[in-house]
């Protein structure tokens, strides 16, 4: 009889789960439309057709021509090649800040469900404290008194938004603790740094994904309403949120100038969820065919 090592299995988990990831076609264009995203993050000059902090007020709040697809703002810079880098700031702070919250939910989570007590009390306090007030609140709070800007918002998003990640963390770690792996660890000597990291982390790589996944899209829009009420993105930087801020006093004159921006955004967001959805469906073991 053939013996089954653990790589293996791990290696079967997550190749079924790719292929069940697939079979959503919904899921996996949105897959497709995310990479498309950060390619046209990438290679922004690139692509844009032109500068987008080039002012030519002659031109300012022109409608769609083969010069400019999308018209022009107040100032004559052109809508299309604004979004195109507003693509940047919004896919680099959902990378950076659920990069921030993750690594500082994982931690926190994963030392208050292993070692419970006092440190499980502590950090339960604290996830009770950051998750009794709305997120923009104690955000905006933060950047008020910093100040705004891209790496003020990078900090006040990351240390605000990890409790969420903590608490399903946490509970996960509580189940794994009582697991037969780590007892048989835990007999064999390993210390408690070698179970959280070499054992439970990794048990857990599934559940993280799918936070990452899911958390994004609410990083995403939490800059843009920032930079909607200018605590975000400071001009010229181009950010979508700043642009329907700016096109709210033309909307009667330029309704597309606020629509292109915000279409953009909706479907950024709506990808990142769609997404999620998916992986997370196909990432459950329960789900399996």
């Amino acid at each position: 009889m053939a013996i089954i090592t653990k790589n293996e299995r791990v290696s079967s988990y997550y190749s079924d789960s790719i292929k069940r990831l697939f079979k959503n076609k919904v899921a996996t264009a949105c897959l497709v439309f995310i990479f498309l995203l950060i390619g046209l993050a990438i290679f922004a000059p690139l692509v844009a057709p032109y500068n987008p902090d080039y002012i030519d007020l002659k031109n300012k709040l022109g409608g769609s021509s083969s010069e400019n697809i999308l018209g022009t703002d107040e100032y004559g810079r052109d809508i299309l090649s604004r979004i195109i880098f507003g693509t940047r700031i919004s896919l680099t702070v959902g990378f950076t800040v659920v990069l921030i919250t993750t690594t500082i939910g994982v931690l926190l989570g994963s030392i208050a469900g292993y070692f419970g007590g006092l440190p499980d009390m502590v950090i339960s306090r604290l996830i009770e404290i950051f998750s009794a007030f709305p997120d923009l609140l104690f955000i905006s709070g933060m950047v008020f008194v910093l100040g705004p800007g891209l790496m003020n918002l990078f900090i006040a998003m990351g240390i605000v938004g990890w409790a969420g990640t903590a608490r399903l963390i946490r509970a996960q770690m509580l189940q794994l603790k009582e697991r037969e792996f780590i007892e048989i660890a835990r007999s064999a000597g390993a210390t408690s740094y070698w179970q959280i990291m070499k054992h439970m982390i990794p048990n857990s790589i599934s559940t993280i994904i799918i936070i990452i996944s899911m958390n994004i899209p609410g990083a995403i829009l939490t800059e843009a309403t920032l930079s909607f009420l200018g605590m975000g993105v400071q001009p010229p930087t181009s950010s979508w949120g700043s642009m329907i801020s700016y096109a709210r006093t033309y909307i009667r004159v330029m309704p597309s100038y606020s629509i292109y921006p915000g279409i953009a955004m909706i479907l950024t967001v709506l990808a990142f969820n769609i997404f999620g959805d998916g992986l997370r469906d196909a990432l459950d073991p329960r789900l399996k065919e």
